[in-house]
């Protein structure tokens, strides 16, 4: 099986101002001259990490990542306001023109999924090929899956037990509302001990077995605000989509080169969202594999660093 690629240290960092209110932080990985591609990272909120830039040969591609509105590095922190999928789409060209890349390739896990079907179709003349990983489409019913209970909650009980004794009994019926009304409290305790909750909840899920030490990278402050505000923030608004846009609209792209890997036991975005994808979408390549929700996870890396390298042999030349 494909692993990573060793880990790497940027060769350009700035914050990049896509608004008058909000900042990014950009890095530039590998070759300057290599085949462009831009990462788009989970959550809506997650924020980058070092790994993120490890699924593509250093050699080959200009690997570009960036913490996206309100997440990581970019800021104001956790900031809400201007913080739509629409922004998000509008700044992942502005990355693209800022620096000067006619083309890229995209890729995107989770959220990043999402994001990168929104803005392939908004912008497929710019997209060389995508790699989509762990398929979210926005839908309300994803969403009430994995954050109201009778869904993930029955395959993981005594973590949604953990994650619902935040919320008084009497508001558990909807759990996402009962969480925004804490997470956007005047009481700071209160809205970080939602955070916390939320992320233990997201990342005991995310992978096949048990990861205390995913558990505990999600509930720390660092990662749990924003993930959590924004993750809310979005999902109460239907991920700012119209019913159904992503799948609506896939004859936009569906001349693109695409690769599509989903685990077959993914607890957060059920396996279905991938078999509609690609039900819409027959042109791109499918994979299946046994492992959970995480990019990490053995399998998943193997089929997508064999998707980049193989993307890298056919691009080779574009720039």
């Amino acid at each position: 099986m494909r692993e990573h690629y060793p880990d790497i240290e940027p060769y350009r960092t700035e914050h990049f101002p896509v608004s008058s209110r909000h900042t990014l932080y950009v890095e530039e990985c590998g070759n300057p001259g290599g085949l462009a591609v831009v990462f788009l990272h989970g959550g809506p909120g997650a924020g980058l990490a070092r790994y993120h830039r490890r699924f593509f040969d250093p050699d080959r591609y200009r690997i570009v990542l960036f913490d996206q509105r309100g997440a990581g590095r970019s800021t104001p922190f956790a900031d809400l306001e201007d913080n739509t999928t629409r922004d998000l789409v509008a700044d992942i060209e502005k990355i693209r023109e800022h620096l000067a890349i006619e083309r890229w390739l995209v890729f995107g896990g989770s959220w990043g999924s999402t994001l990168a079907l929104a803005y392939a179709e908004a912008h497929p003349d710019r997209v060389l090929a995508l790699v989509l990983r762990g398929i979210f489409l926005g839908r309300p019913a994803e969403i009430r899956w994995f954050y109201e209970e009778g869904g993930a909650s029955r395959l993981l009980p005594d973590k949604w037990q953990r994650y619902a004794a935040t919320v008084p009994r009497e508001e558990r019926g909807q759990m996402l509302e009962a969480y925004w009304k804490r997470l956007t409290s005047d009481d700071e305790s209160e809205r970080l001990a939602a955070a916390r909750a939320w992320g233990a909840w997201e990342g005991s899920a995310l992978t096949l077995g048990e990861s205390p030490e995913t558990e505990a990278e999600f509930s720390a402050p660092a990662v749990a605000v924003s993930l959590a505000r924004i993750e809310a923030h979005y999902f109460r608004n239907h991920a700012f989509l119209e019913p159904d846009q992503l799948l609506r609209d896939i004859g936009r792209i569906r001349g693109i080169p695409a690769t599509i890997v989903h685990g077959h036991y993914d607890l957060i975005c059920p396996v279905k969202s991938a078999f509609d994808l690609h039900e819409a979408w027959p042109e791109a390549e499918f994979h299946v594999v046994l492992s959970g929700h995480a990019a990490s996870e053995p399998a998943i890396v193997d089929k997508l660093v064999e998707a980049t390298d193989r993307l890298a042999g056919r691009f080779a030349r574009c720039g």
